[in-house]
């Protein structure tokens, strides 16, 4: 686990996000175990793990509406749920949080009136997204891949500094896959720091870093080639199984990123 002395040093560093020794219960069971981890800036950071390892639950208790057991959590120097941070985060949840009966500039102007954004931000993230074809249809009648589109939207209004992405491919085709991590590098290449989960192992390869995540337990906070690396292994798939036969996290985070091409 991260010590008082890492985590100094993560936050003089200019980590986005600090988690130290975090503990959620939700249920009566403990979705988050003593889990301790930072995200650094300007960063795509993939948050993997199969379900029910407690992904989504670490996510609400970043954004600030998760209630927690123990521990601590800093956004950007302040505590998680700050109303300082409403319009530096962006958050994304598995399901669009947008209103099928508006269309999709009725859905930014909404959200856009209540962070606060000035009417100029609906154009930006129009195009930012793409959406601009369908910018005045109702929401309901778009494609699975086009809601995702204005939910992300919706989460970009203010050009927050960190998003948190739960799981915003789930269900889309390959290309749309594509598409969507294209813009989050080109918005990580921009300077926001983006954490993204997902059970998808094959999406692991296009993050600066990766958490992985079982049981409400960190096994690893690495780059995919120093996971590779000290699991001996050749994909993000094996190295997670092999962490999971070893019983024991590997807490031994590398302090490079990877370029973009060594992805």
């Amino acid at each position: 686990m991260m010590n008082n002395s890492d985590a100094t040093a993560h936050a003089a560093s200019g980590a986005a996000v600090i988690v130290e020794d975090l503990t959620v219960v939700r249920g009566g069971a403990t979705a988050l175990d003593r889990l301790s981890l930072a995200v650094p800036r300007g960063h795509v950071i993939g948050l993997l793990g199969p379900s029910g390892s407690g992904k989504t639950t670490l996510m609400r208790a970043i954004v600030g509406v998760q209630l927690v057991k123990s521990g601590t959590i800093e956004v950007l120097g302040l505590p998680a749920g700050s109303r300082a941070l409403r319009t530096r985060m962006g958050y994304v949840t598995q399901q669009a949080s947008v209103y099928d009966d508006l269309s999709v500039r009725q859905n930014l102007a909404y959200f856009r009136r209540i962070i606060g954004a000035p009417a100029s931000d609906i154009d930006r993230v129009v195009e930012r997204t793409d959406l601009g074809s369908v910018a005045g249809r109702l929401v309901g009648s778009l494609s699975g891949g086009q809601r995702s589109r204005v939910s992300l939207a919706a989460a970009l209004l203010g050009d927050p500094e960190v998003l948190v992405l739960d799981e915003p491919t789930v269900g889309l085709d390959p290309v749309l896959r594509v598409e969507l991590w294209g813009l989050f590098r080109s918005l990580a290449d921009d300077g926001a720091t983006l954490l993204i989960s997902s059970h998808v192992m094959d999406e692991a390869k296009r993050c600066d870093r990766l958490l992985l995540l079982r049981d409400g337990r960190l096994l690893a906070d690495d780059t995919v080639r120093g996971l590779l690396r000290v699991t001996g292994t050749d994909d993000v798939e094996q190295a997670f199984l092999r962490l999971i036969e070893r019983g024991e996290p590997d807490l031994r985070p590398t302090t490079e990123t990877e370029t973009e091409t060594e992805r």
